[in-house]
């Protein structure tokens, strides 16, 4: 191991509980021990996660949040006793790893619950939501310490919960404590005034403003989080460790709108000032260990940071609020080993939090430890598995249901949170492979055929691996695509694979091979306009094949198109955004973490968007946008990319022997890349 991560090995305590090194896996919703949609259980995928981590040297483990109360059917936690039962047998498996388990409670979601379109149905509509209320209540769920929007459905009103739902709730937190404590459970972390979580709405002066005693002073605002790690001392004793989630700063402007790194702005929320008086406040009342970054669901980026966000987004801040407190503090966010390390020897903080990296690869720790850093594969903070939770203009939270009731899976791993469904077995009779086209798609395919044991060869007819991930990786930010590419390339380097680049393959009976697997992706859709020959494809701009002028249109808002005009912005241009829908991105399956920190961003630096409208013609120095009311404009421009689109361009048909994949199969991201070819090489 390099010297420079041996702060992350050395033990450490929150309470009377020793932790062996300082790195906390954090909670992220959707590994759950007890369940997330479904009626509460003691659930063995989530347990067998958690374990494998455990063996992997992981030091703190803190599972998903855990609702006091079923958000179908509606019954508490605390009622279920032969789930802590099973817990308490996962618990004396867990400590023979040596690694120390704080289960995390949560009041509830407030506003920011992300409710689906057939919810909102139940919100608006008095008489459905009485009939589906003993399933699901949508209401409660939703309540929040006064009348506000919903984060995720603007023209939904989520009502004010009851004084006496807050008593049944904290009431709720100590009972499922003392039951967690009895199962061995070393600690609990207390969800959350965290991240505009329903506890977090009640301390924040834009969320509460209720006038009994759980609003308006800052004793008032912050009674509930108080009163409820008092309940759990009580029950479960002093010296029962509660953690607290916790974000320093709100970073939010306004409802649906949050700060951007660098900018200046007005907190509506928590400022650092209210969190310097807060953190020992919370200290003060029993909380042994604020487990921080930054945020809210206004602000979600912080929490959730997308590749645009800043490495170690979080750690100034919270190393700040360190000084104020004399309990152990934690930071998340984007968090590097060797910069989390150098704060930990420096005083600045506690130990280092990590979420999305263990789904993406659960033995990073062990790998990181045996000097195998090369072999770590890498998160890109892309959100296409782990929180598929996408909002834009007039649609609430588009998420398809099952995404909803099986979050926390990964992108880029199949097997996270769903082995079942992903397995690498033996294959029963080795047949020759071969695979054309290198890119993420073919590699995926090869790598998992190859180690179930077939022979594979892989035909790229340029002179690199990587196919149409490589421009995709192209700019600034996307350090960790790079990263991923040059994973790959190691991983099949190091398998009996063999590679043929500068081979390009136009018949396909020349190949001698049992299955022939086709990866050679897709092409750019071609735009009908006046004057499109002078533009540029969005792939040429990324591949650096084209230059570009100061004045830049971008034809497309979605994803592809909003990167785009982010890296000219980052380049000193001045890029333009045209989007014929009403909303940029305004797709399934992009987190609004990662959109909301582009609309943000364009809004914060008046990079100019134009809305439901079309490029009409492209001029010599300009262009013509015509918006949906007919109504013309003319912008200058001395260069046109065009985003719009990809279709799959597969080589070769299907047929018995070849198969295709990636998005020569359907055009896709990583996620339905990579997971089609592992159910691809599971069955070849």
């Amino acid at each position: 191991m390099d010297k420079k991560y041996e702060p992350l090995f050395t033990p450490w305590k929150i309470g009377n509980v020793e932790i062996k090194n300082r790195i906390v896996l954090c909670p992220m919703g959707g590994t759950s021990l007890f369940g997330w949609m479904e009626p509460n259980h003691f659930d063995k995928e989530s347990a067998n996660f958690f374990l494998e981590r455990a063996k992997n040297n992981v030091g703190l483990i803190i599972p998903g949040i855990a609702p006091l109360r079923d958000l179908l059917g509606r019954r508490w936690l605390y009622k279920n006793k032969g789930m802590f039962k099973k817990l308490k047998l996962f618990m004396d498996e867990i400590h023979k790893t040596g690694a120390k388990l704080f289960v995390q409670l949560t009041a509830g979601f407030g506003r920011s619950f992300a409710i689906t379109q057939p919810l909102t149905i139940l919100m608006k509509n008095k008489v459905l939501g009485a009939l589906a209320k003993p399933v699901l209540d949508a209401q409660y769920i939703c309540a929040s310490p006064s009348e506000l929007p919903s984060r995720w459905a603007e023209d939904i009103k989520c009502r004010a919960i009851k004084v006496k739902e807050i008593k049944q709730m904290i009431y709720a937190f100590a009972e499922t404590s003392r039951l967690c404590k009895e199962a061995g459970v070393d600690g609990v972390e207390v969800h959350a005034v965290h991240e505009g979580y329903l506890l977090d709405q009640f301390t924040l002066p834009y969320t509460n403003k209720r006038t009994d005693e759980y609003g308006g002073s800052f004793e008032n605002r912050y009674r509930f989080p108080v009163e409820v790690v008092k309940a759990i001392k009580e029950k479960c004793g002093t010296d029962f460790p509660v953690s607290l989630r916790y974000s320093v700063i709100s970073k939010t402007k306004n409802f649906g709108v949050g700060a951007v790194p660098g900018e200046e702005y007005t907190e509506i929320g928590r400022d650092i000032k209210e969190s310097e008086k807060a953190a020992k406040y919370l200290q003060d009342a029993g909380y042994d260990m604020l487990n921080a970054d930054n945020g809210t669901y206004d602000a979600w980026y912080w929490s959730h940071p997308p590749a645009y966000m800043p490495k170690n987004c979080n750690l100034d801040d919270v190393a700040h609020i360190k000084k104020f407190v004399d309990i152990p503090v934690v930071c998340a966010g984007r968090m590097e080993a060797d910069i989390g390390a150098k704060a930990i020897k420096d005083g600045k903080i506690d130990a280092v939090g990590v979420a999305r990296q263990f789904l993406t690869d659960g033995e990073w720790v062990t790998k990181l430890m045996e000097g195998r850093e090369e072999d770590i594969q890498p998160c890109i903070c892309c959100h296409n598995a782990c929180f598929a939770m996408a909002h834009y203009k007039g649609v609430a939270n588009d998420e398809a249901f099952d995404d909803a009731k099986h979050m926390a899976r990964c992108a880029l791993n199949p097997q996270t949170m769903q082995k079942s469904k992903y397995e690498i077995k033996p294959a029963k009779k080795v047949k020759n492979i071969a695979v054309i086209g290198g890119g993420i798609g073919g590699m995926e395919t090869a790598r998992i055929a190859s180690l179930r044991g077939h022979k594979v060869t892989i035909y790229e007819k340029s002179d690199k691996l990587g196919g149409v991930f490589i421009p995709a990786a192209a700019p600034d930010f996307k350090e960790k695509d790079k990263e991923l590419i040059e994973w790959y390339k190691r991983q099949i380097s190091k398998l009996p694979i063999e590679v043929k680049l500068n081979t390009e393959i136009t018949d396909i009976n020349s190949i001698d091979a049992d299955k022939i697997i086709v990866a050679t992706g897709s092409v750019p859709k071609k735009a009908t306009l006046k004057g499109i020959e002078k533009s540029i494809e969005a792939i040429e701009y990324l591949n650096n094949e084209k230059s570009v002028g100061e004045n830049v249109v971008v034809i497309g808002g979605g994803l592809t198109g909003c990167e785009i005009a982010y890296d000219l912005y980052n380049k000193g241009k001045k890029p333009v955004i045209v989007e014929m829908k009403n909303d940029l991105m305004a797709v399934r399956g992009i987190c609004l973490a990662n959109s909301s920190y582009l609309r943000d961003f364009f809004n914060a630096n008046k990079v100019p968007v134009y809305l439901e409208s079309k490029v009409s013609e492209i001029k010599d120095g300009s262009v013509i946008i015509t918006d949906k009311n007919g109504k013309s404009t003319e912008i200058n421009a001395d260069s046109v990319i065009v985003s719009i689109g990809y279709n799959p361009a597969p080589k070769f048909k299907k047929s018995g022997k070849v198969i295709i994949v990636g998005d020569a199969d359907k055009v896709g991201n990583l996620r339905t890349v990579i997971w089609r070819a592992w159910k691809v090489a599971e069955k070849l």
